[in-house]
């Protein structure tokens, strides 16, 4: 994947300018390259970043230059329109190797939880050392071999890429079944006893002779 991204001049709250006009500042840094301030499109940043996300080569192609493969980092979004508003892209070796954080994508459907147990999600990402070339984009864990009380996926479980390590140990919980939350028993209020009606009799007093 690639974006084209020009070098900028503006700093500061000038960047207000590149965005009226599509435009969002970025930072290119990393292996190799001096710290450089460069703006990209808006429109095209928002389409890379929706498959790329930040566990995905993207090689930024800055004019006339050669293309700088890189990962994305702190990618800020407008907490309102959900615009994105700045980048920054970490310039990588390809034969020098990344710690990152890869997605888990959970997918089917657990019978256990058909029958009223909870799946507990315990991660939503695994620690991995690759080479940038060999970066999986996300795992896919499968929930359908979920179908009983204490029936767990761990990390053994995941179908790793070649030349991925996992950081994490083998059997490390992904996901698990729980328990049934107990039922909560309503105890009956007890009743108040009816005042007496104006047809109840009272005692008869005792006559002295």
């Amino acid at each position: 994947m690639e974006l084209k991204a020009t070098t900028r001049e503006l700093l500061g709250k000038k960047v207000k300018a590149l965005r009226a006009v599509g435009t969002m500042p970025a930072e290119l840094f990393g292996h190799g390259i001096k710290n450089t301030h460069i703006s990209v499109s808006q429109k095209d940043f928002a389409k890379l970043y929706k498959v790329a996300g930040e566990h995905e080569l993207v090689n930024i192609t800055l004019e006339d230059a050669k293309a700088v493969p890189t990962l994305i980092t702190n990618a800020q979004r407008d907490a309102i329109s959900g615009v994105f508003l700045s980048a920054d892209f970490y310039a990588v070796r390809m034969d020098e190797k990344l710690t990152v954080n890869i997605p888990i994508e959970f997918v089917g459907e657990a019978p256990a939880e058909k029958a009223g147990f909870p799946i507990i999600k315990v991660l939503d990402e695994v620690e991995v050392e690759t080479l940038p070339g060999n970066m999986p984009h996300k795992f896919i864990v499968d929930l359908s071999v979920l179908d009983e009380i204490g029936k767990s996926i761990h990390i053994k479980d995941i179908k790793v890429p070649r030349g991925v390590e996992m950081l994490l140990a083998e059997d490390a919980v992904i996901a698990t079944v729980g328990e049934k939350a107990a039922e909560e028993v309503v105890e009956p209020k007890p009743t108040e006893e009816e005042p007496a009606t104006a047809t109840e009799v009272a005692p008869a007093e005792k006559t002295v002779e």
